[in-house]
């Protein structure tokens, strides 16, 4: 499979891993001429600091370090960067939306756009709304074919295609008779299935050759399935959740609930048989030996299983599950009542809760795990269960680098953006 080219920022490999602190911008406090200034974000590198700003004139445009972008807007909002480290937002010229890219406004404009989200190669996509019919806009791009509604936007991983799931029929109000007939599809670069289902949610590519796509779905009051290219599965469910393709066979599996228990199924049988009281989040290893999922060995007590076998620890919540790059640990967040957050690796949790935490990272040779945390109003880093020693205002989620030698901290400290390399030793 041939990738689109991509700026350099997409690969760390290229960023700067010179050890130290620097100061990115001296001072994140509004500039003169700023009425004021919303949410900071960071760039992958750490180079750049992005927030939207409203001049004095109320008109709108994005701070990029110290420097405005020459273009004004009436409004604006989300910015993001993408993995090849270009600025997007979504803005308002003429009351019509659409998406500004490094300062340069795409030509197709919408009554509405919004979620912004970009292929592995950086590819920009946003949700559109055009004469109250919905889709997807793929660098200034629509789809040929929009829809009466859309939502449950996917991309492949490399960008070149989207999915989303669309209604094909128009309802008039408490038509219980007609929804039930089914009136959704899944429409790939706009592209509808012939089939329809009362429900889908979801769509997922193929990890292999991307031809593929799969999404849960509700076929009648009582049974669930899984619909493959428009084609639904012979066996049906209590419910099921989102699907998943194993990297190294292309075989499709699927939390599932049969009996009153979740499990997890593959088109032929049942994978992990069904004895949880919950099981989601499924993700195989990239060399598809291992297949992970946050289960319920019981009823509220949350934990994580690797092919079947549940760690021992168990918590009321647990999110954000992440794997290493080979595939063979794991790590996540849990919590309560959404705070007093811990870091669990490996089925140990880490000493220390915090207000706040967010997913774990793996160092690319799986031998450390670094997240951002919060607590009493302030952010840090915590490495293999050890707080580093300075603690920011704001921070942004760490990256290793390629060698696993040193973690990159952007954040902002003593009211200036900072980038900062630390050996891992130095923890």
């Amino acid at each position: 499979m041939n990738n689109p080219a991509v700026a350099p920022e997409l690969s760390p490999a290229t960023w700067d891993w010179e050890k130290g602190k620097k100061v990115i911008v001296p001072s994140v406090a509004p500039q003169p001429g700023t009425m004021w200034q919303n949410e900071l974000y960071a760039s992958p590198d750490g180079s750049r600091m992005a927030a939207v700003v409203r001049l004095d004139d109320e008109s709108f445009t994005l701070r990029v370090n110290d420097t405005p972008w020459e273009s004004t807007f009436e409004k604006a909002w989300l910015p993001r960067f993408g993995p090849d480290g270009r600025l997007t937002a979504l803005v308002m010229l003429d009351d019509e939306w659409t998406v500004a890219v490094d300062d340069v406004a795409w030509e197709e404009r919408a009554a509405f756009m919004w979620n912004t989200t970009f292929g592995a190669g950086g590819q920009v996509y946003a949700a559109v709304q055009i004469d109250m019919r919905y889709g997807l806009c793929k660098e200034g791009v629509l789809w040929e074919n929009l829809f009466e509604n859309a939502n449950c936007f996917a991309l492949r991983h490399d960008g070149r295609k989207s999915a989303a799931v669309v209604q094909m029929k128009s309802l008039k109000q408490a038509d219980i008779d007609g929804f039930s007939s089914g009136i959704y599809t899944v429409a790939v670069d706009g592209k509808p299935w012939e089939s329809t289902f009362v429900n889908l949610w979801t769509p997922v590519f193929d990890v292999r050759g991307g031809e593929r796509v799969a999404a849960p779905a509700r076929l009648n009051l009582y049974e669930y399935t899984v619909i493959v290219n428009g084609e639904p599965w012979p066996a049906t469910y209590n419910c099921v959740w989102e699907p998943a393709f194993d990297p190294a066979t292309g075989a499709i599996t699927v939390p599932v609930r049969q009996g009153g228990r979740w499990g997890i199924a593959s088109e032929a049988a049942m994978y992990w048989e069904p004895t949880y009281f919950q099981c989601w989040n499924q993700q195989w290893s990239n060399d598809g030996k291992h297949l992970w999922a946050i289960v319920a060995p019981q009823y509220g007590k949350f934990t994580v299983a690797r092919d079947n076998k549940p760690w021992a620890a168990t918590f009321p919540v647990v999110t954000d599950l992440t794997l290493s790059p080979d595939g063979t640990r794991a790590a996540a967040l849990a919590n309560k009542q959404n705070d007093n957050f811990r870091i669990v690796v490996d089925g140990v949790a880490w000493a220390g809760e915090w207000d706040m935490a967010w997913k774990p990272v793996f160092s690319p040779d799986g031998q450390h795990v670094a997240a951002l945390v919060r607590k009493n109003n302030c952010m840090s880093i915590v490495m293999d269960g050890k707080p580093w020693r300075e603690t920011f205002t704001q921070a942004w989620s760490p990256a290793f680098s390629p060698d696993s030698r040193s973690l990159l901290i952007r954040a902002v400290q003593d009211g200036a953006f900072i980038r900062q390399v630390v050996p891992l030793a130095d923890f």
